[in-house]
């Protein structure tokens, strides 16, 4: 059994409009790859989000008394901080350059996804601008697969990462928040293990293990590889979406 994961070389700085697919294209032939059935890509969430124009200039944001009362309490930009509430459900915890949320899309992360680093937009005022993570991520990783499928003839999947922290561990990892075209859960329960033991409550959530492993490739700070080609996926190719990797409230015990 063997994993490649191939970072794609030479991808450029996407701007809002650009076509992911065709750049995904030239990348991949830079890389002397053709897509075979099984393949995966992974994105990472900066370029989806970027080519959906999920830009936002803070000058544009006018803040609500909540948003004000909040950022003082956080010492966090209280434009900022407006933008947070508006991509969340709801706020679960707050500290001074923190605030924890439930993104609308139905995760818990910091800031709701927003960031700053490696963001510019026009006039190229770079501390102006935040970046909010992509509308729909499992939309946008099943419009970039289907038009990859249609000119490759082949079957793959399609992943969009970000990184996220954990309630439990120290450093953020790679996580998926958009999945087209492979599992993000596997489900073994009902499978007996080397000992014939029924495995009663194990489920593995191969969509963020892969994550991980191409977020190693990504980097997080200048690499500049934005995108990880992926062969030898050791399960099969099956649609998934990012609700099967949501905990269920009544099921979090951070809540």
């Amino acid at each position: 059994m063997t994993l490649t994961l191939t970072a794609l070389p030479g991808m450029p700085y996407v701007h809002p409009g650009d076509d992911l697919v065709e750049l995904l294209l030239q990348a991949l032939e830079r890389a002397n790859l053709n897509l075979v059935d099984g393949d995966i890509l992974v994105l990472a969430q900066k370029i989806v989000s970027k080519s959906e124009n999920r830009l936002v200039n803070l000058s544009t944001v006018q803040p609500g008394l909540r948003a004000e009362t909040i950022a003082s309490q956080i010492e966090k930009d209280p434009r900022l901080v407006e933008l947070i509430l508006a991509e969340s459900n709801e706020v679960l915890r707050t500290r001074p350059g923190t605030i924890v949320v439930e993104h609308k899309l139905g995760f818990v992360c910091a800031n709701a996804g927003i960031d700053h680093s490696n963001v510019a937009g026009e006039g190229g005022i770079e501390g102006e601008w935040v970046l909010l993570l992509p509308e729909d991520p499992d939309r946008s990783a099943s419009r970039i697969r289907v038009a990859l499928e249609i000119i490759s003839g082949v079957k793959i999947g399609v992943m969009i990462i970000d990184s996220h922290g954990r309630a439990w561990r120290q450093g953020t990892v790679g996580s998926a928040i958009g999945l087209s075209g492979l599992p993000g859960l596997l489900d073994l329960r009902g499978q007996p293990d080397l000992f014939g033991y029924t495995l009663r409550v194990t489920t593995v959530g191969v969509g963020d293990e892969l994550a991980a492993a191409a977020s190693l490739l990504m980097g997080q700070a200048a690499e500049g590889t934005p995108a990880v080609h992926v062969r030898g996926f050791p399960y099969p190719l099956v649609d998934g979406s990012l609700k099967e990797l949501l905990r269920p409230k009544e099921m979090d015990l951070f809540r």
